[in-house]
């Protein structure tokens, strides 16, 4: 068998692939909004409606995927989930009503809902608290290539194919690399990598889990930040290339490649420096209490000025300079999402934690769905990218605090030690 440092190594690569096309699927309905907007003859706000079906199953179902995943197999789950999603992808290019649309987008929501608290658990469990951040932060990087893929391809298919060609190519590449995974991908033992195995009973009750959750001051801090940075990520990821497209009258190609490419490169860069920050603050630090929270709040308050910058200016040469500066930071923050909530989570709640702050996390995307395709019409799509910096100063300040009460607490400590795994 592959020695297991290098087989560790290994997963992050696979389930890379299948985040890639994760956000790939996303972005490409994103992108071909004009399209959507020209052939069922929607408005913004109907448009919006589009988005926050997916963000309102994804919420719905996330506790659910979280509880799931701490009782099945994870690999069934990331294998069986891209396969649905992928089936879900392809079957919505046949729709030819607004209905039909929206019910196809929420399913892939149903669908992808189910993989992070999976996969994140996976990748836990087979790296420790010394590589646990760049693990983590380079399966991160894959959320921000696919959404330039999905946005950059979709964006070229849409407009000399039609929209529906895409979530077609989309739908076939993720069924065949669901079935490839089946003999690729093996399943850890729980925990195998920390010190912590056997503090709780194994899976648990779901009652006590939730009260053991609830009385989590500092994961439900780091719930409540993640709500306001979706907030406005989804803003910006969902909007960006129709604001491109309308206000400096780009191509449907151009706008999804560029309403994706700067933000999305940056960010690939930033999450890659911030998750080997967050590990070398650990090494430094004895237990490493708060130091990824730290990360993250540098993330959040150094993007702030970026986001007011983003909708105020009307070049777009500075438009997309604050694409950059946001994105880069937006990847430093996203660099210890769930490295973060696994410091202070035990092992036996990781599923059920992380699947609870997804989950509220994607509710605040939703939120803002509904909220920008009514404001926009209002206030204009500038006033209302630039109003989000409001949000990034107030979570940064947060974050903060919370990262330096941390650091006077005890906290769960982490060791690396071998183990096996399993087909």
């Amino acid at each position: 068998m592959t020695d297991y440092r290098t087989y560790k190594w290994l997963v992050v690569g696979m389930l890379w692939c299948v985040c890639f096309l994760n956000y790939a699927d996303r972005q490409l309905i994103f992108t071909v909004f004009p399209l959507l907007a020209s052939e069922f003859r929607l408005s913004d706000a109907s448009l919006s409606l589009v988005s926050a079906s997916f963000m309102c199953t994804y919420a719905v179902f996330g506790p659910l995927a979280g509880i799931v995943c701490d009782r099945v197999p994870r690999r069934i789950l990331i294998m069986g989930t891209l396969i649905f999603w992928s089936l879900t992808a392809a079957a919505t290019a046949f729709a030819h009503n607004y209905a039909q649309l929206v019910i196809g987008i929420a399913l892939s929501g149903l669908g992808e809902a189910f993989y992070f608290p999976a996969a994140m658990s996976m990748l836990a469990d087979y790296h420790a608290a010394d590589t646990r951040s760049r693990a983590m932060s380079l399966h991160q990087s894959s959320v921000y290539v696919g959404s330039i893929a999905g946005g950059g391809i979709a964006g070229y298919l849409g407009q000399f194919y039609g929209w529906r060609t895409g979530f077609r190519c989309f739908g076939v590449a993720g069924i065949l690399l669901g079935f490839g995974l089946w003999f690729l991908l093996k399943e850890p033992q729980r925990g195998f990598s920390d010190s912590m195995v056997g503090k709780l009973p194994a899976g648990g009750r779901f009652a006590a889990g939730l009260r053991e959750l609830a009385g989590n001051r500092i994961a439900w801090l780091l719930v409540i930040v993640f709500m306001g940075a979706n907030f406005v990520a989804m803003i910006f990821t969902v909007w960006m290339p129709t604001f491109l497209y309308r206000q400096f009258h780009m191509s449907l190609t151009l706008s999804g490649l560029n309403g994706a490419a700067y933000l999305q490169i940056a960010s690939v860069l930033g999450v890659l420096c911030g998750g080997a920050l967050a590990d070398a603050l650990v090494r430094r630090r004895k237990g490493g209490k708060g130091a990824r929270m730290q990360v993250q709040a540098l993330g959040l308050f150094f993007g702030t000025p970026f986001l007011l910058l983003s909708g105020w200016t009307t070049a777009i040469t500075f438009v997309l300079a604050a694409m950059v500066g946001f994105g880069f930071f937006k990847g430093v923050y996203d660099s210890n999402l769930w490295a973060a909530l696994y410091d202070v989570t035990p092992i036996e709640r990781r599923g059920a934690a992380l699947g609870i702050m997804n989950s509220l996390g994607w509710l605040g995307g939703a939120i803002a769905q509904l909220g920008i395709g009514l404001a926009s019409e209002r206030f204009g799509m500038g006033a209302c990218l630039s109003a989000t910096a409001l949000i990034y100063l107030g979570i940064a300040l947060a974050m903060g605090l919370g990262a330096r009460r941390l650091r006077g607490t005890n906290g769960l400590r982490e060791q690396a030690r071998p183990a096996t795994v399993r087909s």
